[in-house]
C-alpha cells in the first residue's frame, strides 16, 4: 500500500539518455537509419511518437509499403529495395505473406528490439530541441504513456518524423507548397486550380457476414454522396488502400490542421459506406460491416527541407546520375489535387520516368546545420520530385543511407556536407554496396579482395524444354535476354502452331540507357511463315557494341500459339505491353500537355504463380551465369545477369574463393538471388509463396577446412555473417544444400 500526501505540485520524472546518433521518427525511413547505424556499431535512440513503428505502413494507417518496382506496373525491372527495407519486405513475406497488417507492426518492432545498440522510445514526442550555433547537441521529448520527460543528448541527429519536427524546432530551412514552374524549369509544377500540396486519406476494412447487417450512419457523416465528383467509383468490393483516393486536405495546413482533416475524412468516410450498405445501389453489402477504420490518417505531404541540392522533375525524367548518387527510386511522379475527393480532376496525375533514377547525398541533410540528417518524406526535393521519392520503400532505402552516413561521420568526424565533397563520398557508395544496397549503375569495386573464384559447374543454356503448355500470341510479348559487348545473339528456334497459315514478326528492341529496360530503339526484325504445328528459328544475325538486355518481342497475332516452358531462369524474364491500372490508364505512357515528360510503351512481367516463359532452343550456348559475375561487383541483373548459377545437373554445388596468401577476415555479405522484381507490398494483397524460389534456404561457410556458418531455412537474399575474432583463411567455400525449388543464384560474397 503507497499512500501520498498532499503537496502544493508535483513533476513527472526525467530520463536521461546519451546517443552517437538520435532518430527522430519510427517511420520505415526512420527505423532503417537506426538498425543501419546500430548494425554499423553506434549508439543509437529512435524516438517514435505512435505505439507502433511503421508510420503509414503500420496498422495504424495500412497502407501497404511500395518503391521502385510500383506493382510491377513500370519498366523498373528487378528494382526492388535491397539492404535492411529488402530485408524487412522479405521477412514479413516469409512471417505474413497474407498482408495482415498486425503482423507487419510484429515484424518491425522485432526488428527493433532485436538490436543490440538501440534504444527503442515509443510514445514519445520530440517537444524542443538543444542547439549550440549550428549544430543540434539535444532533444526534449515526453511520453503520456509512462508520464516519464527525455533529455536525449548526442552528436548527430536524424529526421525522420514526416512533418521535420525535429528540423523545424532547431530553426532549419524548410519549405511547404509546390515551386512555380519557372523557379526550375518544372514543367509537372501545379498551378492553382490543380494544387500546392497533397492531402491525406483514412482507409478502412470490410468484411462479409453470415446474414444481413444494419448500419446506422454517425451525425458527421457525409449525407450527399454527389458532393464526390468521383463516386460513381465505389464499389462494395473496395477495401484498405484501394481507397487511397479518399483524400482530402491539401489546401489546408497539413500540420496544425490535421485534426480539421481528419473529421473531413471521416466524415467522407462514414458518407461512403453510408452509400454503400443504404442506397440501394449495392444489394451484395446487405452481409458486410466496416471491421476497422484507420483513427489516424495516412499524411502524404507538409514539410521538406532544404539541403545541398534540391531534387526535381529533371533529376528524375532525365535519370541523372549524381556523382553523390547513394539511393535510387522508380516511383512515377504522383501528383493529387489538392482538393481530393471532392476535386473534378482525376485522383492522380502519374508519370513514369523510363529507368531508375538516383538521389544525392547532398539531398538528405540540412544545409542549415551541421549535423541535421534527413531522411523519408522530408528531404530535399521539389513538390514535384516529392511526388516520387515519398512512397515508403524509398524512404525505407533512403533511411539506411543516412545510417551508414552517419556512421562514417562520426568515425571520421565529418559533417554531412563534408562526407558529400566528391573526394569523400565513395566511401559511402562502397559502404553501403558493401552492406547489400543495391545503386544503379554503380558497382562495388573488389568484393572479395582480388580473390579467384571458381565454381562446381555453372549453368549454359542450350534449351527451355517446353511442358506441353501453350500460350495464345494475343498480345505483344517480350522475352527479355542479355548480351555481351561484341557478341551476336544466338538464333531462336520457338515451337508454334496456328489455326491457319500466318506470318509472325519478332523485333529485337533495345534501351538507348545502360541499365533502363525501356525498349526504344529497333535492332532488327524477323518474319516467320507458320504453317503447322512447329518448330520455327528467328535468327536476327545481331551483334551488340555493348553490356545490355534486348527484348525479344512477338507481335500480336491472333490463332496462333506458342509452346510453353516450366523453366525459369534467373535474369531472363517475359514482359508484356500491358497495363498496370494502380499505376497507369495506358500500356504506353501519354502526355496530355507539355510536362516535360516522355512518351514510351510498358513492358509488364506477369506476378508468380501467372508468369511464363516461352520453351526454345539457342543456336549456340548462351553462357551468361559464370563464375567470374562474383567478382564484378554489379549486385543483382543489370545490363547482365551478373549471377552464378551452378549446371540443372550438380546436386551438391560449390564455390571457392583462394587467395596466394591467408587473409584476416571480420564480415562475409552473401548476396543471392530473392527474386528482386517481386514487389512484395507489405499489406492486403497477399503473395503466392513465402520465400521465392531460386532461393537458397540451407547452406555452409567453410574457411579453410573450418564450418564457421551453417543456415537453414534461410528466406533473405542477403547474409550477414560477423566474427568477433576474425578469421585467418586462404579459402572460403559456399556449400549450397538446398533451395527453395529452383536454382540457386549467388551475385556476390563481400569479404571484410
Amino acid at each position: 500500500m503507497k499512500i501520498f500526501s498532499q503537496t502544493d505540485s508535483r513533476t513527472f520524472p526525467v530520463q536521461s539518455l546519451t546517443a552517437d546518433l538520435i532518430v527522430a521518427g519510427g517511420g520505415l525511413a526512420g527505423l532503417c537509419a537506426a538498425l543501419a547505424a546500430a548494425r554499423d556499431g553506434l549508439a543509437v535512440v529512435l524516438i517514435q511518437d505512435r505505439p507502433v513503428l511503421g508510420g503509414n505502413a503500420s496498422s495504424e494507417v495500412r497502407l501497404w509499403a511500395n518503391g521502385a518496382t510500383s506493382h510491377m506496373g513500370n519498366n523498373n525491372r528487378w528494382a526492388r529495395e535491397g539492404g535492411i527495407m529488402g530485408e524487412i519486405l522479405e521477412e514479413n513475406l516469409w512471417r505474413n505473406k497474407e498482408g495482415n497488417p498486425v503482423m507487419f507492426d510484429l515484424v518491425l518492432l522485432d526488428l527493433a528490439k532485436s538490436q543490440p545498440g538501440l534504444t527503442l522510445l515509443l510514445n514519445t514526442a520530440v517537444y524542443a530541441v538543444d542547439r549550440e550555433g549550428s549544430r543540434i547537441t539535444g532533444l526534449q521529448a515526453f511520453n503520456p504513456i509512462n508520464e516519464t520527460f527525455y533529455q536525449v543528448s548526442g552528436t548527430q541527429f536524424c529526421d525522420a518524423t514526416g512533418d521535420g519536427v525535429l528540423g523545424y524546432l532547431a530553426g532549419a530551412e524548410f519549405r511547404e507548397g509546390a515551386e512555380a514552374a519557372d523557379e526550375l524549369g518544372e514543367k509537372m509544377a501545379p498551378g492553382d486550380n490543380f494544387g500546392h500540396k497533397l492531402g491525406h486519406s483514412i482507409y478502412f476494412y470490410t468484411k462479409r457476414t453470415d446474414g444481413p447487417v444494419n448500419f446506422v450512419p454517425p451525425s458527421f457523416a457525409l449525407d450527399d454522396i454527389t458532393a464526390i465528383p468521383r463516386y460513381k467509383r465505389l464499389t462494395s468490393t473496395l477495401n484498405g488502400c484501394d481507397l487511397w483516393w479518399l483524400e482530402w486536405g491539401g489546401r489546408l495546413d497539413t500540420v496544425y490542421e490535421s485534426e480539421t482533416i481528419k473529421w473531413e475524412l471521416w466524415r467522407i468516410v462514414w458518407g461512403v459506406w453510408d452509400y454503400i450498405k443504404n442506397s440501394g445501389e449495392f444489394p451484395e453489402a446487405e452481409n458486410m460491416t466496416i471491421e476497422w477504420v484507420g483513427a489516424i490518417p495516412g499524411k502524404r505531404e507538409s514539410r521538406r527541407f532544404v539541403g545541398d541540392h534540391l531534387l526535381c522533375q529533371q533529376d528524375i525524367i532525365e535519370q541523372r546520375d549524381h556523382y553523390d548518387a547513394v539511393a535510387y527510386g522508380g516511383w512515377s511522379i504522383d501528383l493529387h489535387p489538392a482538393d481530393g475527393v471532392y476535386s473534378t480532376h482525376d485522383g492522380c496525375r502519374q508519370f513514369h520516368s523510363k529507368g531508375t533514377y538516383t538521389i544525392p547525398l547532398r539531398s538528405l541533410y540540412s544545409r542549415s546545420l551541421d549535423n541535421l540528417f534527413l531522411t523519408g518524406r522530408l528531404i530535399s526535393a521539389s513538390h514535384v520530385a516529392f511526388g516520387s521519392a515519398r512512397v515508403m520503400c524509398t524512404c525505407g532505402l533512403l533511411g539506411e543511407v543516412v545510417g551508414r552516413a552517419a556512421t562514417l561521420c562520426h568515425r571520421q568526424t565529418l559533417t554531412p556536407h563534408e562526407l558529400a565533397s566528391p573526394d569523400r563520398v565513395g566511401a559511402l557508395q562502397q559502404h553501403l554496396q558493401a552492406s547489400g544496397c543495391y545503386i544503379p549503375r554503380q558497382w562495388l569495386d573488389d568484393p572479395a579482395r582480388s580473390a579467384r573464384v571458381s565454381a562446381s559447374s555453372e549453368l549454359e543454356l542450350q534449351e527451355l524444354p517446353a511442358s506441353g503448355e501453350w500460350y495464345p500470341l494475343a498480345e505483344r510479348m517480350a522475352i527479355l535476354l542479355p548480351v555481351k559487348a561484341g557478341e551476336t545473339l544466338p538464333a531462336l528456334t520457338f515451337r508454334l502452331r496456328s489455326d491457319s497459315p500466318q506470318t509472325l514478326t519478332l523485333t529485337l528492341l533495345g534501351s538507348l540507357k545502360p541499365g533502363n529496360f525501356t525498349p526504344e530503339e529497333t535492332h532488327a526484325r524477323s518474319q516467320i511463315r507458320i504453317a503447322d504445328e512447329g518448330e520455327y528459328t528467328c535468327d536476327f544475325n545481331w551483334r551488340s557494341d555493348r553490356d545490355q538486355y534486348v527484348f525479344v518481342a512477338f507481335d500480336a497475332c491472333e490463332g496462333v500459339s506458342i509452346a510453353l516452358t516450366r523453366s525459369a531462369p534467373v535474369g531472363i524474364m517475359t514482359v508484356f505491353n500491358s497495363l498496370n491500372a494502380r499505376v497507369a490508364k495506358h500500356t504506353r505512357q501519354q502526355a496530355d500537355g507539355d510536362y516535360g515528360v516522355d512518351e514510351f510503351d510498358f513492358w509488364l512481367p506477369r506476378r508468380h504463380p501467372n508468369q511464363i516463359m516461352p520453351a526454345m532452343r539457342f543456336g549456340t550456348l548462351l553462357r551468361c551465369y559464370g563464375a567470374e559475375n562474383l567478382l564484378n561487383g554489379r549486385l543483382r541483373p543489370e545490363q547482365q545477369t551478373n549471377a552464378w548459377v551452378p549446371a540443372a545437373d550438380d546436386t551438391a554445388p560449390v564455390v571457392r574463393w583462394r587467395w596466394p596468401e591467408p587473409q584476416r577476415i571480420s564480415a562475409l555479405t552473401l548476396l543471392q538471388d530473392n527474386d528482386f522484381d517481386n514487389a512484395m507490398e507489405t499489406v492486403q494483397m497477399g503473395h503466392h509463396a513465402p520465400v521465392t524460389p531460386h532461393c537458397i534456404t540451407h547452406y555452409r561457410l567453410w574457411a579453410d577446412d573450418t564450418l564457421v556458418a551453417e543456415v537453414t531455412h534461410n528466406h533473405h537474399s542477403l547474409c550477414h555473417h560477423r566474427f568477433d575474432t576474425p578469421l585467418n583463411a586462404r579459402e572460403i567455400r559456399l556449400e549450397i544444400v538446398a533451395t527453395a525449388g529452383a536454382l540457386p543464384a549467388v551475385y556476390s560474397l563481400n569479404v571484410r
